[in-house]
């Protein structure tokens, strides 16, 4: 008796171990055996052995992985192919003509300082001015009066202090803390879309400088691009 459950198991050891590692061999192995007794049919072995074979249905296993080394060899070699990211980052740092106080269009110094743009598709243009008594700002392009209006407008809101006690900086003069008021209420930088190669402004924009000290200063700004090039 004891033999004979060690041949039983023995035997079942052995079926799972063909079953597991050699399903093509099982399956040779079981079809004459089972087909001359009708227990069995061609298509419904096939349908029972693909609970047993790897998820892609396909037999023996070795094609599984030769099959998938192809196909990612072959995505690879698409990828490589592809035309490469034409994406790019820009930035360069000029100065202004230097200005006394008054608003100044400066759309044409911009594109002089930046020939760079005409390389870009599509893509954005930031301008950052490095200071704290000016301003830049997008706005009317074509009537002077415009800018003159909007200095004085400036001038009514932070109006010099030749008096004394409306504010505490004046470290260097009665137009210091003012120029600091306007500056912060207008801004240090502007955002322009680039479009085939060109600032693509409305009809009536332009892009401004706006110096807020009586005297003459130069400005730097920090031109910044990203975009798609031509």
């Amino acid at each position: 008796m004891p033999f004979e459950t060690n041949l039983r198991n023995t035997c079942v050891f052995l079926a799972i171990f063909i079953l597991a590692f050699f399903p093509s061999a099982f399956q040779v192995i079981l079809k004459p055996l089972l087909f001359p007794l009708g227990l069995i049919t061609g298509s419904d072995f096939s349908s029972a052995l693909q609970a047993f074979l790897p998820t892609c249905g396909c037999c023996p296993p070795a094609s599984c992985s030769t099959t998938s080394t192809s196909n990612a060899i072959a995505k690879t070699s698409n990828s490589a192919s592809e035309p490469s990211n034409t994406m790019s980052w820009f930035q360069k740092q000029f100065a202004l003509p230097p200005k006394s106080r008054g608003s100044y269009l400066i759309t044409s110094d911009v594109e002089n300082a930046l020939p760079e743009i005409k390389n870009y598709k599509v893509g954005i243009l930031h301008l950052f001015l490095q200071h704290t008594s000016a301003a830049l700002s997008l706005n009317e392009n074509w009537d002077e009066d415009v800018r003159e209006d909007m200095s004085d407008a400036l001038d009514r809101i932070a109006p010099e202090d030749r008096k004394g006690g409306l504010y505490r900086h004046d470290a260097e003069g009665p137009d210091d803390m003012p120029a600091h008021i306007k500056s912060a209420l207008v801004g240090a930088s502007v955002t322009v879309p680039i479009t085939n190669g060109r600032l693509n402004t409305g009809t009536w924009q332009g892009i401004w400088y706006l110096e807020f000290r009586a005297s003459r200063h130069s400005r730097k700004v920090v031109a910044t691009i990203q975009g798609e090039k031509v």
